[in-house]
């Protein structure tokens, strides 16, 4: 008797572990999978918590303060190259989006191109809500519209496709518990702020931003090499481009866009495994 007492006894608090633990998993996985979201063209599903409204504003805030403490630009014809080749890339994004139903990937979006006087610095970013910033000195190795369009639908495409906010995401996750945006804002202002500027390479790091994930940077170069080609870019140009970046640094230190968007042998080999698939949108097209 007293044995199967002890049988029940274990076998109830079995059930009830059971059903704490299935509780305690559902809770953790609940916004995993409301976090759910897919990639433009790949269709890889990935992980992200950021609210694109709140991301968008902090963006705002740190792009206002950045062009406010750095010198911009005032060569007309360099302005003019970057303005240029950046809104034709942006025609082709937003025509990507409404053909495949997609407009929710650049939803809130206000699009702005600005050139940084800075020679030593060899690069160019964007960040969420498509606001890009673009250094003198990355315009050399360019050459042309369609090398700076290389770099420019590069850094677009890690905008389009939110990897910054999936790297925020697995920060909040990880290093703040799963914290939601907003309540990390409130409670632990000072730690989201700095996770917010590792995430998306912005405030101190600007210029040196931190490396993407290599399926990131993956990502980024199929995705970029079919906006440029739906732009009117050849994308074949890219393979010449990454091949200037990576002798750039030949008895130097590296350029800063090399550090952390590694040109070598394997990413010039995926480029060219894509280059037939970006050939498909490849239309060519009188400039402006």
């Amino acid at each position: 008797m007293k044995s199967r007492q002890k049988r029940s006894g274990l076998v109830s608090a079995s059930i009830g572990f059971s059903f704490r633990t299935i509780l305690v998993t559902g809770a953790l996985l609940l916004p995993v999978l409301a976090g759910c979201g897919e990639v433009p063209i790949t269709g890889r599903t990935q992980f992200n918590l950021v609210p694109d409204s709140i991301v968008n504003s902090m963006s705002l805030q740190e792009y206002n303060s950045f062009l406010k403490e750095n010198t911009p630009c005032t060569d007309p014809v360099k302005i003019d190259q970057v303005k240029r080749v950046g809104y034709r890339l942006v025609e082709a994004v937003e025509l990507y989006c409404r053909e495949n139903g997609m407009t929710d990937a650049i939803q809130g979006f206000s699009w702005e191109f600005n050139v940084i006087e800075d020679d030593s610095t060899v690069n160019a970013w964007c960040m969420p809500g498509g606001k890009v910033v673009v250094y003198t000195g990355i315009l050399p190795v360019a050459r042309d519209d369609a090398g700076l369009a290389v770099v420019l639908a590069h850094e677009i495409a890690h905008a389009v496709a939110r990897h910054g906010s999936e790297r925020m995401s697995q920060g909040l996750l990880y290093e703040l518990g799963g914290m939601a945006l907003s309540e990390a804002l409130k409670n632990r202002p000072e730690a989201t702020q700095q996770l917010f500027m590792q995430s998306y390479g912005v405030g101190a790091q600007v210029g040196l931003l931190l490396p993407y994930s290599r399926l990131h940077e993956k990502e980024a170069d199929r995705l970029g090499l079919i906006f440029m080609a739906m732009a009117g870019y050849d994308p074949r140009v890219a393979v010449d481009f990454w091949k200037r970046m990576s002798s750039a640094q030949e008895g130097q230190s590296p350029p800063e866009l090399l550090s952390t968007h590694p040109a070598d042998a394997t990413r010039i080999q995926y480029i060219e495994q894509m280059l037939p698939e970006a050939m498909t949108y490849y239309r060519p097209r009188q400039s402006p």
